[in-house]
Formats: structure tokens, sequence, C-alpha cells
């Protein structure tokens, strides 16, 4: 590691909130991992009367907690997150990072931190395409590239989904509280999916043992899950064939 390198991690500061509602202000090369995972939202939100942004809590089946979002584009990102079985951690407005540039002091709070079942880090930004070519924007976003990557995780920029693939998550994300559905119906649901070729077949073949309305929630759950899988890019439908996925 550089000299130079040494020196710009010890200088770009960083501030965020501990799990106890604390400020802290550290440096990126010293910023604790754990505890940014654990952090809450360095920003204040408010809510007030001709607000243009959608602000509100999302409830997390990764974390089990409540995730803070801005816009309803931050929501889209968190559910697709939420839904992906390979994030492990969810934390939202998870810190600031400010650096003397020149005689200007930039600063700038990414929108999530991901951390992922493989030990992986990933800082995301949401922003609207249309506004993804703004000068202003691009400065910010290479700035954040540049520093995240210093510290070995992962940027992404990200401005939506498909939209098919995004209104199938959050339908599915209806059903991903385990509460919600009949729990001892999942082990003899899943044992007929392996006959079946679609979501009505399954609900066919269960009717001996419960009735369709008590058996769908179960398969949608399973979807959540990960534990069952169908093709997202199409409308689910009761024709949306279906199999399940076998963990390593």
């Amino acid at each position: 590691m550089s000299t130079a390198f040494e020196k710009r991690l010890a200088s770009v500061g960083v501030r965020y909130r501990s799990a106890g509602g604390d400020y802290v202000d550290t440096v990126l090369g010293r910023a604790q991992l754990p505890e940014l995972q654990s952090a809450r939202p360095v920003r204040e939100f408010r809510w007030y009367k001709g607000r243009t942004f959608y602000s509100g809590w999302y409830w997390s089946a990764t974390t089990g907690a409540h995730v803070i979002y801005e816009s309803r584009l931050e929501l889209a990102r968190i559910l697709l997150a939420d839904f992906d079985p390979a994030v492990s951690g969810i934390v939202a407005q998870p810190f600031q990072i400010r650096e003397s540039v020149g005689e200007k002091v930039r600063r700038h709070v990414p929108d999530l931190l991901l951390s992922h079942s493989d030990g992986a880090v990933t800082v995301v930004d949401v922003k609207p395409a249309r506004r993804m070519t703004d000068p202003l924007v691009r400065e910010v976003f290479d700035w954040t590239s540049e520093l995240v990557r210093m510290r070995g995780w992962r940027f992404e920029q990200w401005s939506g989904a498909d939209p098919i693939e995004l209104a199938n998550v959050r339908f599915l994300a209806g059903y991903r509280r385990p509460f919600t559905v009949a729990a001892e119906l999942c082990a003899p649901v899943l044992e007929l999916v392996d006959g079946q070729l679609s979501i009505g077949g399954v609900e066919n073949a269960a009717a001996e043992i419960a009735v369709p309305e008590m058996v769908r929630p179960v398969l949608l759950y399973l979807l959540w899950c990960g534990r069952l899988a169908t093709d997202l890019s199409l409308p689910l439908s009761a024709g949306s064939p279906i199999w399940r996925v076998m963990k390593p």
C-alpha cells in the first residue's frame, strides 16, 4: 500500500450514528464495518406537507427490522435487496463521507450499505435515470466510487429495474412475514412441486391437504424465501412455471 493511499484513507472523514444513537467521527481507513452494519441513519428524516418525495419505513425480512427510505426509488432498491438471498444486511443512510479538495469540502451520504453472505460490501447510491448524466451527480458518484473502492468495497449506481420483475418482487414482498402463512404446509407443498409444472398445478394437487386460499400464500412465501423459483421477467399467474431451488 502506497504512502499516498494510506494518507488519503487517514484523511477522509466518516461520520455515522452508532446502534445506541451516538454520533461517531472517524476516518475511512479506521471505520469498523460491524459498527456501520448496525448503524442508525446518519441523517435526520423530516416529513412535511407538500414534500415531493415519499419517505417511510420498510420492514425487512433480511434484518428483521425497519429500514428507512426517502423515495419510492430507494424503496424499490431496498425491496430487491431484501429479496436477494445473497444479501445479509441492509442499512439506509449508513454514514457521511467528507474530504477537503482544494478550498472546498465535499460531503456525501450514500443511500444504502448492503452486506453480502460472502463477506462483500456494496455501497449504493440511488438516482432517477434522468439525473445520472447531471455533471454534479456524476462528480459526486465518481468521488464516492473512488473512496469506496479504496476501502475495498463495491459501489453501485442504481436508477431502476425491469418494471415487471419489480412488480413481481413487490407483490411477493406481501408474503415475506412467516406468520402470514400456514407454516405446517410448507414441507408438504414443497414435496408436491416436484410433480407439477405451475403454481396452479401445485394448488390443484394440494386440494386434498388444504384449500387454495391457504396454499397460494405458502407458495408465494416460498418464492420470496428462495425455496422455490419462477420466471420473474413475466407477470406472475397460476400458469407461471415453478421449481424447487436446491440449496448447496
